[in-house]
């Protein structure tokens, strides 16, 4: 692939201690570091003093994101894979990979000293371990190449950015990058009418403020159905309540290859029910959701483990056959995300009766106290039940839904 502008600029250029490229989701940052940056750095500094450190949000996305595709390119000789005590050999030099989501990851590395380091997706560190990473660059020759999209402009990392530390710095637009003019708008549109478009289009650091399903509370009608298209399979969300929380069920359906996700039938009630009154007013959920749909999983807030195996006694005494298991709780801003998308591509739907969703989807707001970090309110002044319960029936599915 022709490298674009913006990455033969880097190459020319990024020499500092700290090269940091961020901006728009696909327009190439990475890319430029997989076929050059990467090996070189790493063989520039072959016999040098000093541990070659890759780090990433978690081992997995490091995986997925730095690892695998290098593989496809070079092949596995000259790229491994990460073996068991967190090492991985890349072009004849050994490597660390780390997750950067908690300190105790950096402590197997305790104390050493790194004379280069990339990391990817450095926005969404854990705050502590970049403070213990910036002590480890510390040969004349030590230097590091980042990679993020942007967040909140009250972001820690964004202040670092800003800061007089020694930094080569870039900012991209979807534009800059290599994408094809038909995936741009489409990513355009999925984007379109949310505080992701200008972060991951434009590549602006802006702050998520007010409503957060725009789109939806601007113009509900565009997602209300009365007829849901055919339905391949559904799944049902459980959001335990408690205080001032509500007890809520989403049914939610997948259309044929996962093009629509529908909230189907909801229940939602913020009653002091007993553990006997909520396994029945469940049982007769799910019976009345299994004689319409095709429904094998549920998945409910793993933080009420008692509360579950209830669940579990109440469908096996009644003989009902269904797979009741730990939400998975990705975290929520994933989560949003992939609502806010769906949305904007006109895949989300919610059936007109689930009077309790649509309000919840309406008034979803993010919280204005902390305009540090991406946070849906949640004081009790809105519902964000129902929206848990619709979350846990897909979040496992989002991969497919909307490509991560």
């Amino acid at each position: 692939m022709k490298l674009t502008k913006k990455q033969i600029e880097y190459i020319k250029n990024a020499h500092a201690r700290w090269n940091i490229k961020t901006g728009a989701t696909g327009a190439g940052k990475t890319y430029v570091d997989l076929i050059y940056t990467i090996p070189k750095r790493i063989r520039m500094n072959a016999g040098r003093s000093g541990l070659i450190v890759l780090m990433g949000n978690t081992r997995g996305t490091l995986m997925r994101n730095i690892i695998r595709p290098m593989q496809d390119i070079y092949g596995a000789a000259l790229v491994g894979d990460i073996r068991q005590d967190n090492t991985v050999i890349l072009f004849g030099e050994k490597c660390y990979c780390l997750g950067a989501d908690s300190a105790r990851h950096v402590n197997r590395v305790r104390g050493a000293t790194f004379k280069y380091l990339y990391g990817d997706e450095a926005a969404t560190w854990n705050y502590d371990v970049f403070q213990i990473v910036k002590s480890r660059l510390r040969e004349s020759y030590s230097c590091a190449d980042l990679t993020c999209n942007p967040d909140s402009p009250f972001h820690w990392f964004k202040k670092f950015i800003d800061s007089d530390a020694d930094i080569y710095k870039q900012s991209y637009t979807i534009d800059d990058g290599a994408l094809s003019k038909n995936i741009i708008d489409n990513l355009k549109r999925e984007y379109a009418g949310t505080v992701y478009y200008d972060r991951f289009i434009l590549g602006k650091w802006v702050a998520a403020e007010g409503v957060i399903y725009s789109q939806f509370a601007n113009n509900p009608s565009r997602f209300l159905i009365n007829q849901p298209p055919p339905i391949v399979r559904a799944v049902i969300g459980v959001d335990f309540g408690g205080g001032k929380s509500a007890h809520a069920f989403a049914c939610v359906g997948f259309s044929y290859h996962n093009n629509e996700v529908i909230v189907l039938d909801e229940y939602y009630n913020k009653s002091a029910l007993t553990p006997a009154q909520l396994e029945a007013d469940f049982v007769d959920f799910v019976i009345g959701c299994k004689a319409k749909y095709n429904i094998a999983d549920c998945y409910c807030d793993s933080a009420e483990q008692t509360l579950i195996r209830g669940l579990r006694t109440a469908a096996a005494r009644t003989n009902i056959p269904l797979n009741i298991m730990n939400a998975a709780k990705r975290p929520i801003n994933d989560r949003i995300r992939c609502i806010a998308r769906l949305m904007a591509g006109g895949r989300f739907k919610i059936m007109e009766h689930c009077k309790n969703t649509i309000s919840a989807f309406k008034t979803a707001l993010w919280d204005s106290s902390k305009p540090g970090a991406d946070i849906r309110l949640d004081n009790g002044s809105t519902n964000i039940d129902s929206l848990d319960a619709v979350e846990y029936a897909i979040e496992r599915d989002i991969a497919e839904l909307v490509g991560r």
